[in-house]
């Protein structure tokens, strides 16, 4: 059985791998920045800022956050966030309607993905 610490190391390095060679590129450095955004602006206003700039590295991390704290797969059954549909606006409105402590939850699982993801982009994987 794995700790969701090493469930979280696997999800980040699928997704920083699989990522496109462009957006790799400026990935690195902006994860890098990341943690940071989250915590000077709030979680729900990165999430925001991420989802309007809607290409490249931005996208990459939103993307990457929603799928993790909406993940159910058969070892990993995440319910940070249970939005009503897929998309980025149900997302974006199911992190805003959250109570306080789940909302914090939700950030806190979200800036430990985010090492990981950090980690692996700065080791060019």
């Amino acid at each position: 059985m794995r700790t969701l610490g090493q469930k979280r190391a696997a999800f980040a390095l699928e997704k920083v791998t699989g990522m496109a060679a462009e957006t790799k590129e400026r990935f690195e450095p902006f994860s890098a920045g990341a943690p940071s955004m989250i915590l000077q602006n709030g979680f729900g206003q990165a999430l925001a800022f991420w989802l309007s700039k809607g290409k490249g590295e931005h996208m990459a991390m939103f993307n990457i956050v929603q799928e993790w704290l909406t993940y159910q797969k058969e070892d990993v059954k995440n319910d940070f966030v249970q939005p009503n549909d897929d998309s980025p606006t149900a997302f974006i409105k199911a992190i805003s309607g959250m109570p306080q402590q789940e909302y914090l939850t939700a950030q806190k699982e979200t800036l430990a993905l985010i090492e990981w993801v950090k980690r692996y982009a700065k080791a060019g994987l």
